[in-house]
Formats: structure tokens, C-alpha cells, sequence
């Protein structure tokens, strides 16, 4: 199998709404959770997306994880490789979106890196460096939030030269909007001065195509899905990819076995889904407390969810508001009430597919991870989308047979989606 874009995700869901759009804007596409194992049969495609847990683990782990997932895809063809970051340039100080950057640019044989969040599909934009969520500033949006990134500054040039040793550039709207000709003359200039990562501005998709074309000429670049989108329509017109594109159709057969929906995403998108839910299924909302005390509270969700599951689908949420997480952290740590609730939800989301889950669902990028993880999923064939930014998925090589999954970050979706999920998975 020989590849022409690759990509290291920094996170599941991330992972899928990549792919997602690779695969819409004509690319075959599959998702790989981790490196794949050599057993593992993948089929003919002209992009993998491997997905990483590494947004929010030391530095110099995320840095090795990434270094080994880009020689597998170099060593299956690949001549670009994107790594794929969150649209809210999730990261702290420390990282780890410019070490890994700038470690994959090192392995590559140096040189400039584009880097960009802009998905205005999704409410990213960027304009002279800073970040935009759906109109509002980085620092007070939701993201101000976050439980383990808070964000509170929107200038990317700034958040990324706190995360490297070298000058930061930026690429502003006026050069991009003049074409791909000024925008590689503006990085000849940057190399010059010994710049080796550039924010990019972009607030339309034009935008994204133009740094995609300049991009795919590079060895490296560094963005969310919207820069994914952009290389994959210079691939496109490149010529260099195969007449019958991309479908979903094998991705979407019909699967046996029962739905659930399983929850630890705090955003307010999320908070606003469940509410919706509860009119039609049978929501159980956790005690984020009582999941840290100890297991009682799993217990309990399973036996109450293992009553109910075989009479339609069922929620089980370990969601709160942002004052409840604010407080929980400060009486037991952010790394471990979020690790506490990570693994609740993953272990009950592997007890309810041993009832009998085909199809489920996920919300929350950790949340997520550490259920395909308990899962030992290998890897998911894209399927159509559910909402912009989250795809149906189709397991590969599951122990447990074909499932359906939909792995949703915490923002994503409108307020019917997961009913409009589990509608799509029948």
C-alpha cells in the first residue's frame, strides 16, 4: 500500500474529522488508532490518518510517538505529512503542538513549517495570527474553559514562540489572498531570517486551498482540517489521485446489536446535546465525585444501563458544568479527576458492548481515546458525515466484529446529534 498524504493526529476525534474531510474532498481515507500492527490488513488508500493520544502528555512523549508515526507513513510512501492539531489550538506553554512541529520539520531535513487552526466550516478563522471561535476571540470563548487546555491568549504567534526556541512568522490574509506565488516568496524570506514555523491566516476556504498548494511542496505542515482540506484538493488537481475517489458507502452497512451513547465532554455543545437527548432516551448523568471515590458508581451506571439497553438506547454521561470540573480540580488535580473520568467512561463503554453495543457513540475527545483504546479498535474505514467535523465510523480488524462508532469532539454538532446519530447507524 503506497500512500500521498499522511497525517498524525493529535487526538481520536480529531483523528476522524480529518479524515472526515480528506475523504469528502476526494481522497480514500482510513484511520488507524496508532501504528497499525503489520497483521493487520488495511485496504487500497490515498491517506491514512494515524491516531495519537498526545495533546496533552509530556512534551517529550508526544514528540517520540509522533517521530515513530511519521516514519511508518514516510516508509508507505507518503511525501507529506500533516500534523493534525485541534481547531482551538488546544496546547499549553510547554506544548505540544510547537515541539512536535518542530521535531517532525528536524526529522524531515529541516525547513518552514506552515502552521494554521483555520477550519471556517467550523467557526476557525484566523486573521493577523489571532484565533477566532465562531466570531469570538480564542481567550473568551468556551475554550477559556477548557478543563485541561484553558486558553486565554488568541494570539498564535504568541502561544507558539512560548512553545519554541526560534522566531515565530505570520503569513497575513493580504499575502495569501495574492496567491501561492507571494505566499512562497514570503516564506523564502522567512527562511532567510531563520524562521522555521509560520501562522497562517485564513478565513475562507480559497484561503485553505492556497495554503494547501504551498504546503503539499513541503515536507511538513502543521494545522487542523480545514489545512487538511487544502491538501487534499491540491492532490486532487495535482492529477495524482485515482479517477473513483473516495466513498462511504461500505462504511455505512447496516450492523446488528444495540446503540448507546456514552458522554465526558464538559463543553457546552455537549451539555446542550444531552439535554436535548433526555426528551427521547433514557439519560443517566454521572457524579463526577462519586466516579472519583471509587468504582461504585461505575457499577451502578452498568447495572442501570444493562435494565434499560435491550428496550432502545441508552446515555450514560459523566458530563459537568465547568464550575463543577473548576471545583473537582481543585480538590483532587486536573490530571486526575480528568484520568478518573476517562477511565469510567472507557470502562463502561467496554461493558456495554460486551451486552451487545454495535453502535456507539462518544462525546469528548479523551473520553473517546480511552474508550477506542479499551475497545483495541485497529483501525475505522470513513463513512458519511454525521455533522461537520464527525464522520461515521466502520471498525477494521475489531476483535468484537463490525461495529458502527461516531467519536465526536466535545464542541461539535448541533443539538439533535445524537439522536441524529443513531438514526444514521441504522
Amino acid at each position: 500500500m503506497a500512500i500521498l498524504l499522511g497525517s498524525i493526529a493529535d487526538d481520536y476525534t480529531g483523528a476522524s474529522d480529518l479524515a472526515n474531510t480528506l475523504t469528502k474532498n476526494g481522497l480514500r481515507t482510513v484511520q488507524t488508532v496508532g501504528i497499525p500492527d503489520p497483521s493487520l490488513a488495511l485496504p487500497e488508500v490515498d491517506a491514512v490518518v494515524v491516531s495519537l493520544k498526545i495533546r496533552s502528555v509530556p512534551a517529550s512523549d508526544a514528540v517520540a510517538a509522533a517521530a515513530s508515526a511519521e516514519r511508518w507513513l514516510r516508509q508507505r510512501g507518503a511525501g507529506h505529512v500533516l500534523y493534525k492539531i485541534c481547531s482551538t489550538f488546544d496546547s499549553t506553554d510547554a506544548g505540544n503542538i510547537g515541539p512536535v512541529t518542530e521535531a517532525l520539520s528536524d526529522v524531515a531535513g529541516g525547513g518552514i513549517v506552515l502552521v494554521t487552526p483555520a477550519f471556517p466550516e467550523t467557526g476557525r478563522t484566523v486573521y493577523l495570527g489571532h484565533l477566532f471561535v465562531g466570531g469570538q476571540p480564542l481567550n473568551e470563548s468556551p475554550l477559556k474553559d477548557h478543563p485541561l487546555n484553558p486558553m486565554h491568549d488568541a494570539n498564535l504567534v504568541r502561544v507558539l514562540t512560548r512553545q519554541l526556541c526560534n522566531a515565530v512568522g505570520l503569513i497575513d490574509l493580504t499575502t495569501i489572498a495574492a496567491g501561492p506565488g507571494a505566499v512562497k516568496m514570503r516564506l523564502d524570506s522567512f527562511r532567510t531570517a531563520g524562521v522555521t514555523a509560520v501562522i497562517a491566516d485564513a478565513i475562507f476556504e480559497r484561503d485553505l486551498e492556497t495554503l494547501g498548494e504551498v504546503a503539499l511542496e513541503t515536507p511538513v505542515s502543521t494545522g487542523a482540517s480545514g489545512l487538511g482540506l487544502g491538501l487534499a484538493r491540491a492532490l486532487v488537481r495535482s492529477g495524482r489521485i485515482s479517477s473513483g475517489g473516495a466513498t462511504t458507502a461500505d462504511a455505512i452497512r447496516p450492523v446488528g446489536g444495540l446503540s448507546a451513547i456514552v458522554a465526558g465532554s464538559c463543553s457546552k455543545a455537549t451539555l446542550r446535546q444531552l439535554d436535548v437527548a433526555e426528551r427521547s432516551i433514557p439519560v443517566l448523568r454521572l457524579d463526577p465525585e462519586r466516579l472519583l471515590a471509587g468504582p461504585d458508581e461505575i457499577a451502578a451506571a452498568i447495572s442501570w444501563a444493562g435494565d434499560r439497553i435491550f428496550a432502545g438506547p441508552v446515555v450514560v454521561a459523566a458530563s459537568a458544568a465547568p464550575e463543577t470540573v473548576s471545583r473537582l480540580q481543585s480538590l483532587y488535580g486536573r490530571e486526575a479527576s480528568g484520568h478518573a473520568i476517562e477511565t469510567a467512561t472507557s470502562i463502561i463503554a467496554a461493558e456495554l458492548v460486551e451486552r451487545g453495543v454495535r453502535r456507539l457513540v462518544v462525546a469528548g475527545g479523551e473520553t473517546s481515546g480511552a474508550a477506542v483504546d479499551r475497545l483495541a479498535i485497529p483501525a475505522f474505514l470513513i463513512g458519511p458525515e454525521i455533522a461537520p467535523g464527525v464522520p461515521v465510523l466502520r471498525t477494521v480488524g475489531n476483535a468484537q466484529g463490525d461495529m458502527l462508532l461516531a467519536l465526536k469532539s466535545g464542541n461539535f454538532g448541533g443539538e439533535d446529534f445524537f439522536t441524529a446519530a443513531l438514526a444514521m447507524m441504522h
